[in-house]
């Protein structure tokens, strides 16, 4: 290599050494220089090569973009997602307005069996965004919050969030099925199970690989299986829900494991995702507080 080279500066040794596996992958040849009075650490490669490692970098850099909303938790290799927060902040936008100014909205919005049963269907929807009481909300958030967040980081922030909130309502159609005449629900606890579900299934499908991988696989469904036992079946809980709510979060999340995760995390179908999931909130509650 000539050792007059061009130069590309990095920032640290560590990052020197990623650089340069990477341009070695691409059969670029370069080597390290250390930090010396003069200069700091760079990568020394052929002026012909120039052009392409630096393309190289570039498209390496993308693909390994933090953003600033995700956060890797140590230890488990799971990616939360700060997003789910926002979830939770509209939660609390909407029950500030219902227990307000807008208290008929809940009586619009509210899980009733035998309305459902006459044509609003929109109740499956709407119920998931409603509370009974403050604690209730909290209780809901605070749990949400993590499940959710865990699971937007590990599928994707808007296909998560949008599987999530079909989960919710697919606890609340569970209780229409069993209970069509007589129940009444509301709640976000179904989509914080479909949550829940969602991660429990990514944890064993990340185990497929080695014994020591499989084994921690297995371990997180199973402690995925005692969190629905212990979060989902309290005094005054909707056990059905909650269960059925964990059993559609487990379906989408099967479902989308076979996908690459680089489709999942793909901006374009994550805006989709979340665009129809907001449309369909929208929705509902137009088709809800318009039949009152």
């Amino acid at each position: 290599m000539d050792p007059t080279g061009a130069i590309i500066p990095v920032r640290s040794r560590q990052q020197a050494m990623d650089w340069s596996l990477v341009l070695i992958s691409q059969g670029i040849e370069c080597r390290i220089e250390p930090e010396t009075a003069d200069h700091g650490w760079q990568l020394v490669l052929p002026p012909d090569d120039l052009t392409r490692a630096i393309q190289t970098l570039r498209l390496y850099r993308q693909e390994n973009k933090k953003h600033i909303w995700s956060q890797t938790e140590p230890w488990t290799g799971l990616v939360f997602d700060w997003r789910a927060v926002l979830w939770s902040l509209l939660l609390a936008f909407v029950f500030l307005l219902v227990e307000g100014k807008y208290s008929y909205a809940k009586a619009a919005g509210l899980m009733v069996s035998e309305k459902a049963s006459h044509g609003e269907w929109w109740r499956l929807f709407t119920a998931v965004m409603l509370h009974a009481d403050l604690p209730h909300l909290l209780s809901n958030v605070t749990i949400g919050s993590i499940f959710l967040g865990f699971a937007m980081g590990s599928f994707g922030p808007g296909i998560a969030l949008f599987a999530s909130f079909l989960a919710g309502a697919g606890g609340n159609l569970a209780d229409y099925w069993i209970y069509p005449d007589s129940h009444r629900g509301l709640g976000e606890s179904g989509m914080v199970m479909g949550s829940l579900g969602m991660l429990t299934v990514y944890s064993l499908w990340r185990g497929r690989g080695s014994m020591t991988a499989r084994q921690a696989g297995i371990r997180s469904f199973v402690a995925g299986c005692f969190l629905l036992i212990l979060v989902g079946t309290g005094q005054q809980s909707d056990v059905l829900a909650h269960g059925a709510g964990f059993v559609w979060g487990a379906i989408f999340g099967s479902l989308l494991c076979f996908f690459p995760e680089k489709v999942l995390q793909t901006p374009l179908w994550n805006r989709m995702a979340e665009g129809i999931c907001l449309s369909l909130v929208c929705l509902t509650w137009w088709l809800a507080l318009g039949h009152r």
